[in-house]
């Protein structure tokens, strides 16, 4: 399965590119936008989620909703486009967009370099996390194909700031991301909502820690057999890709790097109606490369957002001289939607493990193979 997207933050839209989902399998609109709207939820969001109200079009690869095996293509329009051309032509040219002072903590002086580029418009336009929301939509989409297993995926915040909570959720302890703040205990909501304030008023911005879970994943996904092949370290760079993550954390490896084999790795146990069963996971559902049949328990840390309202020295692209770096429209913090997000990422990772692992040029054929899997599994 490859994902392809394409598209701008002042662009007229993104487009997502998914090939390589099996014929048959149900696409819902209605529920791709409900993940979309998610992804724009959270305490800390900037003026641009007001603007946007995301909905996903469907170009090609789907006929009588349902997927014909071809790639299909997704698109989400950008309504802030239309802002952008009215000031444009307003009589604000584009060279007063131009963008020569790089923001420290973003894309814009390094792809300008690494793209001979004098305006950093150039750059960070399409470095923006705008971009996400074509990964969401393509998230949503393989939905209905992790199904087969039964794989559900949750997520959850952590931290935001000086603030972490001091439960660490299993899957059904997840909150959901109705809440503007969904911590999984309610006193470290009221902290959080606390220190987003301060940094808006101080014109700075947050970063954060967000659990991502998924629930019924079969053994076997990923393989020990090379490098390139084991799950973590396909899952770590999946979740790598969002913006603003500096850190994957798989299961408990953050307490077990300063601690004992003994006490970090799991048991295992036999029982005859259970099967090969472990009592604790703290290797996070991954062992050898491969999924375990355990929950996956996924950390990421995302650091604060580059875009300051009083920002950082900056050596401007042109004259060379130091100034303030440039002020873009973003958020305080943005670490809700990031949760959102990878759950997408992690969803899009574990359907190309499945395809791979299973097959299939249509649903019916991958549910086969599924189900003959499991039968498998459950004899051994």
């Amino acid at each position: 399965m490859r994902i392809l997207t394409s598209g701008e933050s002042h662009g007229p839209a993104l487009v997502a590119i998914i090939e390589g989902l099996p014929s048959g399998l149900p696409v819902w609109p209605e529920k791709i936008d409900e993940q979309l709207r998610r992804r724009q939820l959270g305490a800390g969001r900037g003026y641009r989620q007001v603007i946007e109200k995301d909905h996903v079009e469907i170009l090609s690869g789907v006929r009588h909703g349902r997927t014909l095996g071809r790639p299909v293509a997704l698109r989400i329009e950008n309504r802030d486009w239309k802002n952008w051309m009215d000031t444009m032509s307003a009589g604000e040219g584009r060279s007063d967009r131009a963008v020569t002072l790089p923001r420290p903590g973003h894309a814009d002086l390094a792809g300008a370099i690494k793209y001979d580029r004098r305006d950093a418009r150039d750059i960070l336009e399409r470095a923006s996390a705008r971009e996400t929301a074509a990964r969401v939509a393509a998230g949503a989409l393989v939905g209905p194909l992790l199904e087969v297993p039964g794989i559900r995926v949750a997520s959850c915040v952590l931290a935001i700031g000086s603030v972490k909570s001091p439960v660490v959720p299993d899957f059904d302890q997840c909150p959901g991301l109705e809440p503007e703040l969904p911590f999984p205990d309610e006193a470290s909501r009221r902290l959080a909502a606390a220190e987003i304030k301060r940094a808006k008023a101080s014109g700075d911005t947050l970063g954060g820690r967000i659990l991502v879970i998924a629930r019924g994943v079969p053994p076997g996904l990923g393989s020990h057999v090379q490098w390139d092949r084991r799950l973590d370290s396909r899952l770590s760079a999946w979740l790598m890709s969002l913006p603003s993550a500096k850190g994957v954390l798989l299961g408990d490896i953050e307490e077990a790097a300063e601690g004992l084999g003994s006490d970090f790795h799991d048991p295992i146990e036999y029982e005859p109606k259970r099967g090969f069963i472990r009592p604790t996971n703290h290797a996070g559902g991954l062992e050898g490369g491969m999924t375990n049949g355990q929950d996956l328990r996924i950390q990421v840390l995302l650091k604060p957002l580059p875009t300051l309202m009083h920002p950082l020295p900056s050596a401007d692209l042109l004259t060379k001289k130091t100034a303030k770096a440039r002020v873009e429209r973003s958020d305080v913090c943005a670490v809700v939607p990031a949760a959102v997000i990878g759950e997408a990422l992690t969803s899009l990772c574990l359907a190309e493990a499945c395809l791979e692992k299973f097959g299939g040029d249509s649903l019916l054929e991958f549910k086969r193979n599924v189900d003959g899997y499991l039968r498998q599994v459950k004899d051994f």
